[in-house]
């Protein structure tokens, strides 16, 4: 007698992501109660199980769900508001100023929901956000179906959110115990940066994340001249003043990490922190290039980010996989470094491991919650095809996601977007967007 199962999955090619480098042909996925029950051949799977869904996905290959490391969701509504600036000059009199004038839950709430609706349509499963309101995107996430790392902003300064540090982690740590038991929600520290946070508040926020097991999440060694200001006032280098104060350690993800030494990296080592790895963010306003092969070369965990839209353009996971290993050549001067297969691992299972998530998504192994992805390689642009990791890195764009599941509940099917209606989120956006430009 057949076992009964939710759903089987059949399309062309599997790649599982663990183990490494494997690509399945002709076999399925099968899923029962939001976790993966099997990976074996589709002959062998009609064997043994009766699925209440069969779905087949010719020319497709699936894959595990892409897992966006740093993000700011709601400033999707702040996309293309001040563009090719540099980094002080577009934060400090562009992008802080709008945030002043507009943030709220409201902003929030809708900014939020547009980000997810793209992610989701670009392939994202799990993304890693820090910004104002931070219950209100858990919120949106929760409704959306889609998994999320909330790591909540400490700043000195006040903002629509908080008034001091205080009333930031007072805040954020009543946000973790609403939702500490939730299955797709997690909660983390989010000093925002070395200069925006007093040596006071990295110290007890280094005393919570120890005596909570929650990550600790921080812009880091993004641009020169804050390292140079650091050297100013402190006498070190941002990420040594950082290990004074007791910030490194195992659940440190470092975002960004273009300006490094020798002596940067083997702190990282030392403490086995991680980073998080925002290559189209970094070039496009050119805060520089994160050395990965020598992060590599040292066992340091990367993973990859969007950043937000108003520093990216767009949440598109695959355009990170094919900028990051695009970069590491160049940085490096050698073909070799950052292959596909290891922009693909970057970008789902080293997420998940820094994130601490990864028994439960990452990969598509028996046990973990079905959260995976697939996508259409039958495309003119992706043909002929040969290597298909190679396909999906540098030939496939994001448009061509056709599918998408959290914990087997489907978010996109066939394009469409299952939990967000596309046209009223749209309809919200345009309104934000003539109200900020003064044309409401």
């Amino acid at each position: 007698m057949r076992e009964q199962v939710d759903l089987i999955l059949e399309p062309q090619w599997i790649l599982p992501i663990v183990p490494a480098e494997q690509v399945y042909e002709d076999c399925a996925l099968v899923i029962h109660q939001g976790q993966i029950q099997a990976l074996l051949p589709i002959a062998e799977a009609k064997r043994r199980y009766e699925a209440n869904e069969t779905l087949k996905l010719p020319n497709q290959v699936l894959i595990p769900g892409l897992i966006n490391a740093h993000g700011h969701a709601a400033m999707t509504l702040l996309r293309g508001y001040a563009d090719d600036l540099e980094l002080n000059d577009w934060l400090e009199n562009h992008i802080w100023p709008a945030e002043s004038r507009w943030v709220s839950k409201d902003f929030v709430r809708d900014g939020t929901r547009h980000a997810i609706a793209e992610m989701i349509r670009s392939g994202t499963t799990c993304f890693s956000d820090s910004y104002f309101f931070p219950e209100v995107a858990a919120e949106v996430a929760v409704g959306a179906g889609i998994r999320m790392r909330v790591a909540f902003p400490v700043f000195e300064f006040p903002t629509a959110w908080g008034r001091n540090s205080d009333e930031y982690i007072h805040k954020g740590l009543a946000l973790r115990d609403n939702f500490k038991s939730h299955e797709l929600i997690d909660v983390a520290f989010a000093p925002h940066a070395p200069y925006t946070v007093e040596d006071k508040t990295f110290e007890r926020i280094a005393m919570l994340s120890e005596e909570l097991d929650a990550h600790i999440h921080l812009h880091l060694h993004e641009v020169a001249q804050e390292v140079q200001d650091s050297l100013k006032l402190h006498g070190v280098r941002p990420i040594e003043r950082m290990e004074k104060l007791g910030i490194l350690g195992p659940r440190t993800e470092t975002v960004h990490m273009t300006q490094l030494i020798d002596t940067d990296i083997e702190l990282l080592g030392r403490y086995n922190s991680s980073v998080i790895h925002c290559p189209k963010s970094n070039t496009k306003l050119a805060s520089g290039i994160c050395p990965v092969d020598k992060l590599r070369e040292s066992n340091i965990r990367i993973a990859l980010g969007t950043d937000g839209a108003a520093s990216n353009n767009r949440l598109d996971m695959f355009s990170e996989m094919n900028a990051a290993s695009l970069t590491a050549k160049i940085n490096s001067q050698d073909p070799r470094s950052l292959n596909a297969f290891e922009s693909l691992a970057m970008a789902t299972i080293e997420g998940a491991r820094i994130m601490g998530i990864d028994t439960k998504t990452g990969s598509l192994e028996v046990g973990k919650q079905a959260d995976m992805i697939s996508v259409d390689l039958g495309q003119i642009h992706s043909q002929p095809l040969f290597n298909v990791a190679s396909q999906l890195v540098y030939a496939c764009d994001s448009s061509q996601v056709t599918n998408s599941w959290v914990s087997g509940h489907q978010l996109l099917k066939n394009g469409e977007l299952s939990t967000i209606n596309e046209q009223e989120l749209l309809a919200k956006s345009q309104e934000w967007a003539n109200r900020i430009a003064g044309k409401a």
